[in-house]
């Protein structure tokens, strides 16, 4: 049976990012040869400064997860003020995946026991990056569905306000030598997994439901053509 468009997107949206992180982890944990090259490519980047400190910042918790809470809040007064079904099922995917965050991120980071970089004290526990998988979580959800409810303009800005966050945040932890880039690749591997759940919870949740107590009938003219008073639903 032929497989569907959405199912092949999915599939792409999941299973690349899902090899890409087991050939990054298998690298590191094995001390392959792509783990030369992204010493040598951290030896080249790292420059510690205030500038590449306050840019890892953007990936704390006590930064990024407020921002997630806000919008999931947003979310779930929009949804419910709206008469949407099921109003609270896309902030709790988002909710959900920012739990994930640290549940997948603890076990493989005492798993690898990777080393850190030279511009660190001594220890392990590097591999992947947790503020960088923070980041991508908290801001691509926070753009993701409020993208939803708002113009196509808009919602450029957000992908694009998003964008500059998570790899503002990638720089700063490379350039702060906080971690290795492979660190933060293997992250937004992960981020882009998490994401893609909360996308497909969000598409099974259409904002533009008729709010409660507005009947069909009066969104449309007996023709089945939008009302003048309300216009195209």
């Amino acid at each position: 049976m032929p497989v569907s468009a959405p199912l092949r997107a999915l599939s792409v949206l999941v299973g690349l990012p899902v090899l890409l992180f087991a050939l990054i982890t298998s690298q590191v944990v094995a001390d392959g040869p792509l783990v030369g090259v992204d010493e040598r490519l951290s030896g080249a980047l790292v420059h510690p400064d205030r500038f590449a400190e306050l840019l890892s910042d953007l990936g704390n918790v006590q930064v990024a997860v407020p921002v997630l809470v806000v919008a999931l809040a947003y979310v779930a007064w929009h949804g419910r003020a709206t008469g949407v079904d099921l109003w609270w099922l896309p902030p709790l995917a988002g909710a959900l995946a920012m739990v994930l965050v640290p549940a997948l991120v603890a076990p493989l980071k005492e798993w690898t026991d990777r080393p850190g970089t030279p511009a660190v004290p001594p220890a392990t526990g590097y591999y992947p990056s947790g503020h960088t998988a923070t980041a991508v979580v908290a801001y691509g959800t926070a753009a993701l569905l409020l993208g939803r409810l708002r113009s196509p303009a808009v919602r450029r800005a957000l992908v694009v306000l998003c964008a500059v966050l998570v790899l503002g945040t990638s720089y700063g932890l490379v350039r702060r030598g906080y971690h290795w880039p492979l660190d933060v690749a293997a992250s937004w591997c992960l981020g882009v997994v998490l994401l893609t759940g909360v996308r497909l919870v969000d598409r099974r949740t259409p904002p533009g439901r008729t709010p409660r107590g507005v009947s069909r009938s009066t969104r449309r003219s007996s023709s089945g053509t939008p009302s003048s008073s309300n216009g195209p639903s």
